[in-house]
Formats: C-alpha cells, sequence, structure tokens
C-alpha cells in the first residue's frame, strides 16, 4: 500500500500484513492518548509527527511483527518513546511468553514508557541507563529473537551496541531511512553480516533492515 493511500487513525493498521484485534487498537489508541498528554510537557517527539502518529509511528514500528512474527523476546535499544519497542509489546500483549525489554537513559522518557506498559497491560521492561551499559547485562541474562531500533545511530555503531546479543543468535530489525547504503558500506568495515531489506511501508526512502549472522572482522 503506498503511503499516500494510508488513512490517518487506527485504520493506518489495515496496511499490516496480519490482522490487528479490535482489544489491540484499543491499547494502541490510549497509548497515543497518553502520548499526546505527555508531550505537552516532556516533548517525546518531534511536533510535526505527532498529527500523523498512526502512520509515522504505530504502523512504522507494528510492521516489525509482519516480518518476525514468531519473535517473544525482544530487545528495544534507544526507545525514546517507545516506537517500535513500545509498540511491538502493546502488539504482544496476551501473548505467552512474551518479553519486551525497552533500553533509554533518559529518565523522564522512562516513566513515560513504564506508564504505557502499566495502562496498556503491554509485557515490557523499561531499563534506564545507557545502551552500553545495560546490553552487556542483559546479554548474560536474556537469549532474545529480536533487536530493534529506530532513528538512533549509523549502521555500523548499531551493530556495535548490538553486538552482546546478536552474537548470541538475535536477529537486528532497524529502522533506516536514505542513507542506508553508505551505512552498510561502512559498516562492512568492520562487520560481516547477512542483510535483508525491507520495504517501508510508510516512507519510499525508508528500510527494515534485517541483519543475522553477525561477526567482527580483523
Amino acid at each position: 500500500m503506498p503511503p499516500e493511500a494510508l488513512v490517518e487513525g487506527p485504520g493506518a493498521l489495515n496496511a499490516l500484513a496480519r490482522p490487528v484485534s479490535r482489544e489491540t487498537r484499543a491499547k494502541l489508541a490510549r497509548y497515543v492518548e497518553l502520548l499526546g498528554r505527555w508531550q505537552k510537557i516532556k516533548n517525546l517527539v518531534g511536533p510535526g509527527t505527532l498529527e500523523h502518529v498512526w502512520t509515522r509511528h504505530m504502523l512504522d514500528s507494528a510492521a516489525i511483527l509482519d516480518i518476525a512474527p514468531e519473535a517473544r523476546t525482544v530487545v528495544d535499544l534507544g526507545s525514546g518513546a517507545g516506537f517500535p519497542g513500545m509498540v511491538v509489546a502493546v502488539m504482544l500483549a496476551g501473548t505467552p511468553g512474551a518479553a519486551v525489554h525497552l533500553v533509554e537513559a533518559n529518565a523522564r522518557k522512562g516513566s513515560f514508557l513504564r506508564t504505557v506498559a502499566r495502562e496498556t497491560g503491554a509485557p515490557a521492561t523499561v531499563h534506564i541507563g545507557r545502551i552500553e551499559e545495560v546490553v552487556p547485562v542483559l546479554a548474560r541474562t536474556l537469549t532474545p529473537d529480536l533487536v530493534t531500533a529506530r532513528a538512533l545511530a549509523p549502521l555500523d555503531q548499531l551493530l556495535r551496541l548490538s553486538e552482546p546479543l546478536l552474537s548470541k543468535g538475535a536477529t537486528g530489525l532497524f529502522h533506516k531511512g536514505r542513507e542506508l547504503g553508505e551505512e552498510i558500506a561502512a559498516a562492512r568495515d568492520h562487520w560481516g553480516f547477512d542483510l535483508v531489506e525491507h520495504p517501508s511501508r510508510t516512507d519510499p526512502a525508508g528500510r527494515l533492515v534485517d541483519i543475522r549472522g553477525l561477526r567482527r572482522l580483523g
């Protein structure tokens, strides 16, 4: 479905390959309501994006589960306002064994994420701290299926940050933009990996980059 055909609001989720239940739509709507309230005092997302929150943030994040529908243990790096990690957690609410770990350094954003998890019943745990400090701790106790990040860092840096988890067999699924080609070339100077690009459902220039088999070079 081309971006111009998307309808702003919960109906945007119709673009997903998997159907979204009425209960899940209601939980995501509650998330959007909380985001609107907190945005007034916390500036959680770019003000210009809030008007299109369903297509710009919710649908874009929910696409993670179109690509990795079997994922149950997920680690989201630099979660911010919860995209994509909290959206994934809300969509996995009620799924046996689901656990989404959100890593966010900003305590105010962490408070927002915990509020959303509580209000929606999402299986989310919020870790407030720097990624470099939190991820090695998580790697000692978790064997995640998936590591996600959106608008966080160039691919080379993302691979460095997530290596402790990817080296345990997790798949990396990262939202990237029009600079992806240059980022891949730079990353291949230091890393070997298998890569698949999935087109964004909301941005013609966007991609979801699927990374597996990460290994250091040299």
